[in-house]
């Protein structure tokens, strides 16, 4: 679904990828770790085309990035379901025109169905908020932003989802309701999901495969488990208690 292959980016003196490779397979649940500022919400913007890379190959369900035009890469995204950091809600909006906002911009996808009401509903329900369909985001909390912006990035169907950050910024319980959220959407409609996170927690509920960002590169990738047991230094410091 995804392929990443020796992708390089900098800012100035910040050489921040340094020849990152990475595939997402269909179906999968693929974490990638790193500390705060290694590079991984970098990667995840060049993979959708927001920043350019100084060197590297991406394809996207075999479509290479930089080969595509404006109108191409916008209708591959739409088949590319984004979660924000920070739920990136519009304020001025209810919940029910935030959801209805990707359709409009997509209706040709849509078959050119005029009626969004059964598509919000149902997109709200998935995530256990249809009642909160007409409140505004200052009505939220925190969890429920996260929940109102996933049902947005599932309206489209998509058949890739970015989380970025997903648990940031939660309470504990909150966190694990999003992640078991996550886990039962995957299995409803086999998407296949690239999580960015530096949450060991989330790591280890929603992985089937893990990715260490360390120095820019793919340092070491494995099962939950298999990277727990390392006794390398360098992935240590990612599981210390």
């Amino acid at each position: 679904m995804i392929h990443i292959k020796d992708l390089y980016k900098s800012f100035g003196n910040n050489h921040v990828l340094n020849g990152f490779n990475l595939r997402l397979y269909e179906g999968e649940n693929l974490v990638v770790m790193g500390k705060s500022g290694s590079g991984k919400s970098v990667m995840i913007k060049c993979l959708v085309g927001l920043i350019q890379p100084d060197k590297g190959f991406i394809s996207v369900m075999g479509k290479e990035i930089k080969t595509l035009d404006r109108e191409t890469l916008d209708v591959l995204r739409s088949d590319i379901g984004f979660l924000f950091q920070g739920s990136a809600l519009y304020d001025s909006m209810t919940v029910r025109e935030n959801l209805e906002f990707p359709l409009r911009r997509h209706k040709r996808k849509m078959g050119g169905n005029t009626d969004p009401e059964p598509l919000v509903v149902e997109a709200l329900q998935n995530v256990g908020l249809a009642d909160a369909i007409d409140l505004m985001p200052e009505e939220l909390s925190g969890g429920m932003k996260r929940r109102v912006a996933l049902a947005r990035t599932l309206i489209l169907k998509p058949k890739i989802i970015l989380y970025d950050e997903p648990t940031s910024g939660l309470d504990p319980i909150t966190a694990k309701e999003i992640i078991e959220l996550m886990r039962s959407i995957q299995k409803k409609y086999g998407t296949s999901s690239l999580i960015i996170t530096h949450d060991v927690d989330c790591a280890r509920v929603i992985s089937e495969r893990m990715v260490l960002l360390v120095d820019g590169i793919n340092y070491v990738e494995g099962t939950f488990e298999e990277l727990n047991r390392s006794t390398d230094p360098k992935v240590e410091a990612f599981f210390k208690k």
